[in-house]
């Protein structure tokens, strides 16, 4: 209801209250706004306060885990450093077993090789022994351990002890296979020292091969050790063994042979037999080592003791018919024989297997030639200096007038052999030795015959033309000592 002004007092009191009316609706609307905004203002607050506060936990939780990274980097540093640390002690522990282990496979070593069950035929000996001279090797190598130097002893010792074993071991598997051989030989029907080729062959050394086969891997095995003191005279024993049980063998099969062939032919057939003979035996006895010591058998010394007795037999069977061999054309043939055929060809095509008889052979040879050169002497003196013509010898010129109604006309001996007829017997031999003599001696000791030979033979010449001169005519003489010089120098 509308309130009735009445007068001025009203109208400011109710205009007073209209506006008051107005500015309280006005007014609360924006103090609800201001209410409002206080409270959002004061949870904001709150919020920062909290926030704050979150900050200041994130930074205390921050450094917390700051000093916690530093304290776990610290221990797993720490953790590193004994990993390490401990790998580095299990590695020197490994390391020091390793080491110990030498010293402490003595025992081991030492219990297996005095077992009663041990020998060399066992498959564990050879493994046994390798690792005894590894231990060997690694104690003489670290000798500033302590006891380093017992050790070594003993191990010695050891390797003494086995080394005996294998020479044993050797010369009981060696017996027995001659033993073998022998039985084979006797079952055969034939003697020791009278056997067939045939069996010879196939049971002097296929059976006896056979029978030694079980050898074979220890002294393969001592030979690629061969490089230390030990091994190398224990395979120098190996070598003496074997060749003492194949002498025992075939020492007397090989006088039998070469005495029959010195029973039915001359020095030239006999020489040419037995070596061919003793050639194919040390062919046979090489091929047979070298199955046994297969590293060994470029050393030709390592089969001496069985070839040097075998060759000297030859040499002995040869020298003393050598000694009385008077014929040149023997002697001349002897040295075709040995220097040509066997040393030249034989030898050389087989170089290594036959590098043995070499020594003798060429003792033989230089024995033919010391006798080929005195028989050469003896023969320039007793057929050329010493030469007593016959009246024929100095009927010239003769004796050219009835070649030359007898022969056609020639130019040269050669052409006509006859020619020689007509020469004086010195010239014919002095040239004749020579020719024989050419290819047989060495150079120098050909010169020196030669010179001698040639001043003989003018010499003999001179007296013939002296006495041809005083039987026909002076220039007879001279015609004769012109012609057979000119020959002499031709030749």
């Amino acid at each position: 209801m509308e309130a009735v002004l009445v007068n001025t007092h009203q109208f400011y009191k109710w205009f007073m209250d209209l506006e008051s009316a107005m500015k309280s609706e006005t007014e609360e609307k924006y103090r609800h706004y201001v209410n409002t905004l206080t409270e959002r203002i004061q949870t904001c607050d709150g919020i920062l306060n909290q926030v704050d506060e979150t900050l200041h936990l994130f930074n205390e939780l921050q450094m917390q885990h700051q000093e916690v990274a530093t304290k776990t980097k610290t221990l797993h540093d720490a953790c590193d450093r004994l990993v390490i640390e401990k790998q580095r002690l299990v590695e020197f522990a490994e390391a020091l077993r390793n080491k110990l282990n030498y010293f402490d496979e003595l025992e081991n070593v030492a219990s297996s090789f005095y077992s009663p069950n041990m020998n060399v035929g066992s498959g564990n000996f050879l493994p046994l022994l390798k690792r005894l001279d590894e231990c060997i090797s690694y104690v003489e190598n670290n000798s500033q351990y302590a006891e380093s130097g017992v050790y070594i002893i003993k191990f010695k010792q050891l390797q003494s002890r086995a080394l005996g074993m294998i020479r044993s071991h050797v010369l009981s598997v060696l017996k027995n296979a001659s033993s073998q051989v022998y039985a084979a030989i006797r079952s055969s029907g034939g003697s020791k020292a009278a056997v067939s080729e045939g069996v010879e062959t196939s049971v002097i050394y296929v059976r006896f091969k056979a029978a030694a086969g079980e050898l074979k891997p220890i002294l393969v095995e001592i030979e690629s050790r061969a490089s230390r003191k030990e091994y190398a005279q224990v395979l120098a024993e190996c070598h003496k063994l074997y060749c003492e049980q194949r002498l025992s063998l075939i020492k007397s099969i090989v006088h039998q042979r070469i005495s029959e062939f010195a029973k039915k032919e001359e020095l030239p057939s006999l020489t040419r037999s037995g070596c061919a003979y003793l050639v194919q035996v040390c062919l046979h006895e090489h091929q047979l080592f070298v199955h046994f010591f297969p590293s060994s058998s470029e050393d030709v010394s390592s089969l001496s003791p069985l070839i040097d007795p075998l060759s000297t037999y030859l040499y002995d069977t040869l020298r003393p018919k050598l000694i009385h061999e008077a014929n040149l054309d023997f002697l001349c043939e002897l040295v075709d024989i040995l220097k040509v055929k066997v040393l030249g060809e034989q030898l050389s095509a087989r170089s290594d297997s036959l590098a043995g008889l070499r020594p003798t052979l060429e003792r033989i040879l230089a024995d033919v030639h010391e006798r080929l050169t005195f028989r050469a002497r003896t023969h320039i003196h007793d057929e050329i200096a010493n030469y007593i013509p016959f009246d024929d010898d100095l009927d010239y010129p003769a004796k050219l007038e009835r070649s030359a109604e007898t022969e056609p006309v020639t130019t040269s001996a050669d052409e006509n052999p006859d020619l020689f007829k007509t020469w004086y017997p010195p010239l014919e031999k002095t040239l004749s030795c020579l020719s024989k003599l050419y290819r047989c001696l060495e150079p120098a000791v050909f010169t020196g015959l030669a010179q001698e030979a040639v001043e003989v033979c003018a010499t003999s010449i001179q007296k013939a033309s002296k006495l041809i001169a005083k039987r026909s005519s002076t220039i007879d003489g001279q015609l004769f000592l012109i012609k057979h010089l000119l020959i002499l120098r031709e030749k």
